[in-house]
């Protein structure tokens, strides 16, 4: 789980450049009906993603979806942490855009290509 403020600033930060984009915690909490210590639980154990952003540790609202988090959400940011990715360097790598996928490995997720983001953060452990 990333505490610190990372060293970029703006632009150079990754996820979602709309702040409408983002999710506070209790707002996870509130969107999946959980306690606000369970999403600290989710985000321990790699099922959910937070960063600070203006202080305030926030998750990519794309990566809650349908009143519950991506199905393959976990199995990748498990796959990104044996690769020795930080959380900011995760969601990075999820909000790349990538030429062979229909923008970003977050947006796949959430579609028929979640299989194949699965198999390449996979890719990126070896």
């Amino acid at each position: 789980m990333t505490d610190s403020v990372p060293a970029e600033t703006g632009a150079d930060l990754a996820g979602p450049a709309d702040p409408a984009g983002w999710l506070t915690l209790p707002d996870v909490a509130e969107r999946l009906d959980l306690s606000i210590s369970k999403v600290h639980q989710m985000i321990r154990d790699r099922e959910l993603l937070a960063v600070r952003r203006d202080g305030v540790r926030r998750v990519p609202a794309d990566l809650v979806a349908n009143r519950t988090v991506l199905k393959h959400l976990p199995g990748v940011l498990n796959l990104l942490a044996d690769a020795g990715y930080d959380d900011e360097e995760a969601l990075r790598w999820l909000y790349r855009e990538d030429p062979s996928l229909p923008g970003t490995p977050a947006v796949a997720l959430g579609g028929d290509l979640a299989r194949e983001v699965k198999r390449r953060a996979q890719a990126v452990a070896f």
